[in-house]
Parts: structure tokens; sequence; C-alpha cells
């Protein structure tokens, strides 16, 4: 599946400047462990082909707000500009199956460094050649796992799977998404205090 714009497993603009260790640290911290790292599989074959319509919920929820929808915005006209949104959609169904894919090596951090400079003003655009907003507000980023983590649950239990493995897959997708979205923090962080 080719995808506008998508990086990961390919060179980067920036290695990122945590290590895998640094990074497995972040894992203990989070209570990540072997265990998410296979519930999260498991969740691939439940989620893979439903991508479109987690992005259309998704995106349903950020468009309904408009202080979410407006890092998608024209940054003279304020109006959203369409093929942005639907270039980063396209990611974001790559991004959906790679958290299922749950592969952790120096290709997946270093893009993880990337999604985070995309976000933030000294490379956001410019994948995409845009002129929206300078950068995805950080209030928003860690909030943005609630819905997100949320809205996917009733996908997972979609499966037939017992309870507990609803709950044990919707963990690791929550902690999946902390670990990720405080990686994309790093260019937000002053150096020094990541």
């Amino acid at each position: 599946m080719e995808t506008p714009g998508y990086t990961y497993g390919t060179a980067v603009v920036a290695r990122s400047p945590l290590t895998l260790d640094e990074f497995a640290q972040m894992k203990q911290t989070a209570l990540f462990s072997d265990d998410d790292v296979q519930a999260l599989r498991a969740s691939r074959a439940l989620v893979e082909h439903r991508v479109e319509e987690i992005l259309d919920v998704w995106y349903g929820f950020v468009g309904s707000h408009p202080h979410l929808l407006d890092s998608f915005t024209d940054a003279g006209s304020g109006a959203p500009v369409a093929a942005y949104l639907g270039a980063v959609r396209q990611r974001f169904g790559r991004w959906i199956l790679d958290t299922a894919q749950a592969n952790y090596d120096q290709a997946w951090l270093d893009y993880q460094y990337e999604i985070g400079r995309r976000h933030h003003r000294v490379a956001k655009n410019r994948t995409d050649g845009v002129t929206s907003t300078a950068l995805v507000p950080f209030r928003h980023l860690f909030a943005l796992i609630v819905p997100v983590t949320t809205t996917l649950r009733p996908f997972l239990a979609a499966g037939g799977h017992s309870a507990a493995e609803v709950d044990r897959m919707h963990a690791a997708w929550v902690k999946s998404c902390l670990l990720q979205v405080t990686l994309w923090s790093q260019p937000y962080v002053k150096d020094g205090d990541f």
C-alpha cells in the first residue's frame, strides 16, 4: 500500500534523538510489556479491514470540533484544506496498521520523531506543501488519546473476543498511544528537557 508522504521503513529527515534503550525505559514506565505487544498484534485482524470506518469516526470527531479542525485549515482563509485532510487520513490509516503491528525498531522510532516534527512548526505542512496553521497545538496531542482509544474500543469488541481479551487489547492501545504521543511531543519540549 503506497501512502504519499509516508516514510516509515525508509530514510526520514532526522534520526530520533531518543535511543532504543531510552524507549525501552519509557515502555517500562508505562507498564508496556510483551503481553501488550501480543494484544496489539491480535487487534490487527480486527482493525485492518475496518480502517476507513475507524477513520470516519475519528475524522467525524475532529471535524465536529473547530479547535481541532483548525490544524487542517488554510492559514489565510481558515477553510479546511480537503487535499491535506485526505493525505493525512491516508497516513493515519497506515498509523493504525503500524500500531497494531507493534514493531519497535530504529526505523519505527525515527518515524515517531518525524511524526512529531510534522505536528510542530519545524516540519508541519512541508510533506504536503500546504499553507495551513504553523503547528498542532501541544495541548491537543495528549487529550486526543482519549477519543481515539475510546472510539476504537467498539471495533475491538466486534470480533467476538471475550470481555477480558477486549480489555487487554484496549489497554495495549491506550499504552501504545500514550507512548507514541509522548514521542511526538519531543519537538515541543525545550532542548535538554525531554
